[in-house]
Parts: C-alpha cells; sequence; structure tokens
C-alpha cells in the first residue's frame, strides 16, 4: 500500500526534519532522502518544488528569518533572484519538504504532515 514514491528533502541537523522522518519510517514509509544541503537542488527540483507545493513563490519555502536571508537582501527580490539564491545557498530552504506524486508539503510541524497524508491517501 505503501510503496509509493516518496522524497524527504533532509537535514539531519533539524529536529523538525528529524521527526518527520523518524515518523514516516514507524508508520511503513521509506522516503528517499535527499540531502539537499550536501547535493544542493538544481533550477529543474526548484521549479518542481514550486509546482508540487502550488506556490506562487519560491519565498514561500524560504527561511526567511536565517541571517543569510537578510544579509543577501532577499525581502523585495524578484523570482529570479530568489531562485538563484537558493540554487547558491541551500540552507535557505525551508525543511523538512515531502514529495509524492500527489504533491508535497512542508511538513513543519509534524501534524501538518500527518494531516497531508490522510488527505492524500484515497487518492492512490
Amino acid at each position: 500500500m505503501q510503496e509509493k514514491i516518496m522524497i524527504i528533502y533532509h537535514n539531519p541537523r533539524c529536529s523538525k526534519s528529524r521527526e518527520a522522518l523518524q515518523w514516516l519510517t514507524e508508520h511503513g514509509f521509506t522516503p528517499e532522502i535527499r540531502l539537499y544541503l550536501e547535493k544542493p537542488l538544481s533550477l529543474e527540483e526548484i521549479t518542481q518544488l514550486k509546482q508540487k507545493l502550488n506556490l506562487g513563490s519560491i519565498r514561500e519555502i524560504l527561511r526567511q528569518k536565517e541571517n543569510v536571508y537578510q544579509e543577501l537582501q532577499l525581502d523585495h527580490a524578484d523570482e529570479s533572484s530568489l531562485q538563484a539564491a537558493l540554487l547558491a545557498t541551500p540552507q535557505l530552504l525551508e525543511r523538512p519538504i515531502i514529495v509524492t506524486q500527489h504533491g508535497a508539503v512542508v511538513a513543519r510541524p509534524l501534524e501538518r504532515l500527518i494531516q497531508w497524508l490522510e488527505n492524500t491517501s484515497d487518492k492512490a
């Protein structure tokens, strides 16, 4: 039943990311673990995430409170500048992000992931 493809954009140093991964494995999921800090996202992956998450802007998945976000002065940056910043600075990505064939969710807090999975489980 849970043989579906699932990817987690994961930072092992992040407690929320570890919590989501632990919950998934405890509930029978075996997600592909994408260590985005070790292998930064491509422009294609960023575009796919934006589409899967149904975002108006990449800004919605950027860690806007990070010092580097402020240092790069991204508050009023256009979309292409935000993409370039995320390509060059992967720690800007909000995490964890879970992706399946049904879409994606920023799994923060964990309850958001659980609710999202419940709402998408009937879309087999």
